[in-house]
Order: C-alpha cells, then sequence, then structure tokens
C-alpha cells in the first residue's frame, strides 16, 4: 500500500529539516495536513513557526531554510505564506499518478493498520419485552458504522448488542403477564403486546403501592429462579428477539453476539466479593458502594459531587440493601467477561451522553480493580422534532422505531413518484424503503455525535442537499454513463491526464479518501466521512458539467472514464462504511 499524498509529503518535510539539522526526536512531531482553503494549497505545516519558536529563531528565515533543503520534485511546489507557514500544491500529474493507482485497488487508498486491536464494541442494547424507539438510532446506526470502519481497518471486532433482559420491568411484565396476557395478540405482534403489558404494569404501579409491591415481589421470585416466572421470562424474551431481529435485518446491522445483562447474572457475586476482598467496596445504609478513590481533584472525581454544603460522595452502588443488584454491578462482570474470554482490549460504548457519569465512574473502579483496558464512552446527543425539543409523539411518547422508519419510507415513496423514471411499482418499492432507511441512516452519521438535530423527513429524503439520496443519484448518474459507452475500456491502462481544473479538483478529493477514513476512529465520528463524500460527489458534478466524458477524443474520454468508475467505487464504498447501500437505477 502506497503512504498517502500527506504522509510523503511529511517524509520529505522531515528530509528537509534533518538536513537543516534537527534531530529524529524533533521530526517525530512534524506534521502535514490538508489545507482548510485550497487558495493556499493542498497541504500545509507549521513546522517552521514551532521550531522556530522553541529554537529561538526567526520563522520565516527558518521556512525559507527549510524550503531550499526541501526535495519535492515531481510531487508539489512549496511555498512560504505569513510568518512562516508551509504550502504545499501537489502537481496535477502526482494527482494523476494516484488516480491510476486508485483504479486497480481494491481498498482505494485506505492502508490497514499496522498493529490492529481487539476491539469490543458494544452499542443498540435495547430493552427486551419493548419495541425500539426513536432513541435508539443514534447508538444502533452510529456503532454499526464505526464496527464496519474499524474492520475494514483491520482491527478485529466484536460486536455485542447487551440487551436489556433482566431488571425492574421484567417484574411488572411478568405480573401483568399473569393478569391479562392476550396471547391472540401476542402471536401476532409480541413487541405490542408486552409493552401494552409493561404500561399496564407501570401506569397501575404509580396509582396503586399494592400492585407496585406485587410487581417487586415478581421481579424477586424471578432473580431467585422461581420456575414459573422464570418460563415467563424465557418466552418473553424469545417474542422479543423475534421482533428486534426484524428490525435489525430491515437497518441491515448485525451482530456477533446479543449477551444480555441475564448472561452475567451467576458472576454478581464473584464480582461484589472481588470489590470487598480489594477493599474497594464497603457497606452504605444497608447496600454495597464503591466510594472515592481519594485521589485528583474533586472536580474531576466522578465519586464526588459538589453541594452547597461543599463536595459530598457520589458513590457507586453496586449491591443493594434488599441483596439484588444493578446495571453497574452487571457491567463489572460483563467487562471480566469480555477480557477472560474474548482477549479484549479495548471497549466502545456507544451509548446516550445522560449515562456519562455511570461510565466514568465505572471506567474508574475497573482501572481500580487492576485492568489495563482502552475503555471509551462513545456518547451522542438528541434528535429533535421541528420545533427544536426531543422528538416525542403528540402523546408525550417516544416515537416508535418501525414508525420513523416507515415515515421515512413513504417520504422516500413521494420524492420518487415525483422525480423517478422507474415504471415498475415494485422497483418502486424497494427504492423507497432503501432511499427511507439510508435517509435516517446518513442524516444521523453526517452530523457530529455530541450534536443535537432536528428530524425533518422531508429534507432528508430530498434529491438535492447534504442528503443519502443525493449521494446515491451520484452513484447511478456515474453508473448511467458507463451504459453509454461503446466497446471494451481497458481502464487499469489509461494513460491519466488531467488538464481542466474540474478534473484536477475531483482527483484530488479522490485520492484524500485514504486519508479520510482511517481518522474516523481517532474520535469515533462517521461525520468525517459522511461530509467528506459530500464534498466528493459536489467534485464530481462540477468536473461533469465542465468536461464533457463520451463526446471527447479517446485518450481524454478514457482518462476521464477511469475518474468516473473510481468515484462510483468510493462512492459505494463510503457509504457502505456508513451501512448505506447504493441503487443501480434511481
Amino acid at each position: 500500500m502506497a503512504m498517502t499524498l500527506a504522509e510523503e509529503l511529511k517524509g520529505r518535510l522531515r528530509a528537509g529539516l534533518a538536513a537543516c539539522g534537527f534531530d529524529e526526536a524533533v521530526l517525530e512531531r512534524v506534521g502535514v495536513s490538508q489545507s482548510a482553503d485550497l487558495r493556499f494549497g493542498d497541504y500545509q505545516s507549521n513546522a517552521a513557526m514551532v521550531l522556530a519558536k522553541e529554537a529561538k529563531q526567526n520563522p520565516r528565515a527558518l521556512a525559507e531554510a527549510v524550503v531550499a533543503k526541501t526535495d519535492v520534485s515531481g510531487l508539489a511546489e512549496m511555498e512560504i505564506a505569513g510568518p512562516g507557514f508551509l504550502n504545499f500544491r501537489v502537481l496535477p500529474e502526482a494527482f494523476a499518478k494516484r488516480v491510476a493507482g486508485l483504479c486497480g485497488d481494491e481498498r482505494l487508498g485506505v492502508a490497514q493498520v499496522t498493529e490492529p486491536e481487539r476491539i469490543v464494541l458494544d452499542f443498540s442494547a435495547p430493552n427486551v419485552a419493548k419495541p425500539m424507539h426513536v432513541g435508539h438510532i443514534r447508538s444502533t446506526i452510529i456503532g454499526d458504522s464505526l464496527s464496519r470502519i474499524g474492520r475494514f481497518l483491520g482491527h478485529e471486532v466484536i460486536t455485542d448488542n447487551h440487551l436489556g433482559d433482566w431488571g425492574t420491568q421484567f417484574g411488572m411484565v411478568v405480573w401483568a403477564w399473569k393478569k391479562e396476557l392476550n396471547r391472540e395478540a401476542l402471536e401476532a405482534d409480541p413487541l405490542a403486546e408486552l409493552l401494552r403489558l409493561y404500561r399496564l404494569a407501570s401506569e397501575g404501579g404509580k396509582a396503586d403501592e399494592v400492585i407496585r409491591e406485587a410487581c417487586r415481589k415478581e421481579l424477586v421470585k424471578l432473580q431467585q429462579g422461581d420456575a414459573e416466572n422464570f418460563a415467563i421470562w424465557t418466552e418473553c424474551v424469545g417474542y422479543s428477539l423475534r421482533g428486534l431481529e426484524r428490525m435489525y435485518v430491515r437497518l441491515g446491522v448485525e451482530f456477533d453476539h446479543w449477551k444480555g445483562e441475564s448472561s452475567y447474572n451467576e458472576r454478581l457475586q464473584r464480582v461484589v466479593d472481588s470489590l470487598i476482598a480489594a477493599g474497594l467496596a464497603r457497606e452504605s445504609n444497608g447496600a454495597l458502594c464503591v466510594f472515592s478513590s481519594g485521589e485528583g481533584k474533586p472536580e474531576e472525581d466522578p465519586f464526588r459531587i459538589q453541594k452547597k454544603e461543599g463536595w459530598e460522595d457520589n458513590p457507586m452502588l453496586v449491591r443493594k440493601s434488599d441483596g439484588g443488584f444493578n446495571y453497574a454491578t452487571t457491567d463489572l462482570a460483563t467487562i471480566d467477561f469480555r477480557v477472560e474470554e474474548w482477549g479484549a482490549k479495548k471497549i466502545l460504548y456507544v451509548v446516550d451522553h445522560r449515562q456519562s457519569l455511570h461510565f466514568r465512574q465505572l471506567f474508574d473502579v475497573a482501572r481500580r480493580r487492576g485492568y489495563d483496558l482502552d475503555l471509551a464512552h462513545v456518547s451522542f446527543g438528541t434528535i429533535l422534532g421541528k420545533d427544536g425539543k426531543p422528538l416525542k409523539t403528540r402523546s408525550g411518547d417516544l416515537p416508535q422505531l418501525e414508525d420513523v422508519l416507515n415515515d421515512a419510507r413513504d417520504a422516500a415513496r413521494v420524492t420518487i413518484e415525483e422525480r423517478s423514471k422507474l415504471d415498475d411499482a415494485a422497483e418502486k418499492d424497494a427504492l423507497a424503503e432503501l432511499i427511507g432507511i439510508s435517509a435516517v441512516k446518513f442524516t444521523e452519521l453526517s452530523h457530529h455525535r455530541m450534536s443535537d438535530y432536528v428530524f425533518d423527513l422531508e429534507k432528508m429524503v430530498a434529491l438535492e442537499g447534504d442528503t443519502a439520496p443525493y449521494l446515491q443519484y451520484s452513484y447511478v448518474r456515474v453508473r448511467s454513463i458507463f451504459r453509454k459507452v461503446e466497446g471494451e475500456v481497458d481502464l487499469k491502462a489509461v494513460a491519466v491526464q488531467l488538464e481542466e481544473d474540474a478534473e484536477v479538483h475531483l482527483a484530488r478529493m479522490l485520492v484524500r479518501f485514504g486519508e479520510t477514513v482511517p481518522v474516523v476512529l481517532d474520535d469515533y465520528r462517521p461525520n468525517l466521512l459522511a461530509t467528506y463524500l459530500l464534498e466528493l460527489a459536489r467534485a464530481f458534478h462540477s468536473f461533469f458539467e465542465a468536461c464533457p466524458v463520451l463526446k471527447a477524443e479517446e485518450g481524454v474520454r478514457n482518462s476521464r472514464l477511469v475518474l468516473c468508475d473510481t468515484t462510483a467505487r468510493v462512492l459505494e464504498k463510503g457509504l457502505s462504511l456508513l451501512g448505506i447501500a447504493v441503487p443501480e437505477r434511481m
């Protein structure tokens, strides 16, 4: 795998700095990055300014010396801007050579990591006995994209759907199941019936202490292994999983494991015993808690909280006063399992930002238990309605995910009727489903994960703008060119030539794919790839308008066909890394 342009320029710049007398330790810190403004070149570096300040030299003078000693021949032109910025303008022939290389490269310039990691990716994690709702969109789609990108880069990614299949809600469901189960409704729509039972118990418990206590007793019986309650729970989980699997198939999301909270029940007491033995947990008001280690500043300590009277303890509960365990205990047991059984070196939790305190405490306790693990909470913001408030139904509930996807499909169907040239109704229906699901996914992934965003279906399914349909249309438009090509063209043998500005810019964007994908995992930001794909599509459309392809003379035509084919391949691969498929016709 050839180096990216940024890597090659960095290597040449380091050689120039070495010729200026800088040692290896200094050179390791030198970098080259893409320019934010192409008026100043394709790449830039502030190395001369930084090193001049440290060496108490004139930055402009150092920059001039570096330019004189740096050989970028055949690759770029090197310029000095302002007080000492180093700018690089890549030569058209260098871009042409890179594009020609992509033509025969299945990885399209994306290198695999040299030190792959075994990463456990924990995402989606809905509660069993309830339908998935709009709140599951972000975790599910972000997690799936990160798993695809991680694997493409060469990491060993283990995906786990850590289902909420144990806990308080099951006491409610079991109580209501015994009272009012509608077996016929359960067979017809299991998740809807289980939700009805849950709501029956939940609402009844709010109004009646007797019902609330009855639900609690059913939960205790379940946790103690009562045969009847366990049988109800087992049947309930089975029905729920079938409903969830149907939703994941529709989303195109798969998991290596579906290990719910119940999988770790036998480990919970061992976790508590180990915490006591290590002196990490102690009794407090009948419960068992982990308190602050006393290290660091209180404002950085997840086990301390500031109140009017000053800093107070904010412990993590690991065993309730009635002897029951909670999700903190389960999460600690889950870490044990993932390390012992899967050999995890890194664990990523794609979970709502509102759980940040829990994960700060969890990671701190894991460290204090002796784990040398890379643990990360990949948090995210909120989906908003057009009113700028968290998206909810008129009744105040979170919209069910199936309803959201159906609405997206129906909105896409309207767009297809208005804009598509397809005649077959079944083909239109399939395209509406693809565009609708893709629109939901891309809207999610095109935003920084910590940003809130407005859920606007009309904008999401539009063929113009920063949308999945726009990218899918771009792919279809490229492929349509090749249906009109007469004869066979061996693209790998074509001499790529870039004369027009639009050709150069499209080539520039194509070679940046190899620089974009690897950095997505640096801060778990699929939006970087989504933004890149939009910029690539815009570059293609500008090229298509400015540079005739099929009507050009043969040498220019074939060169432009290479640009077109590579564009389609990058769009298809980039979208697939986001979990989005492309149609062949729209």
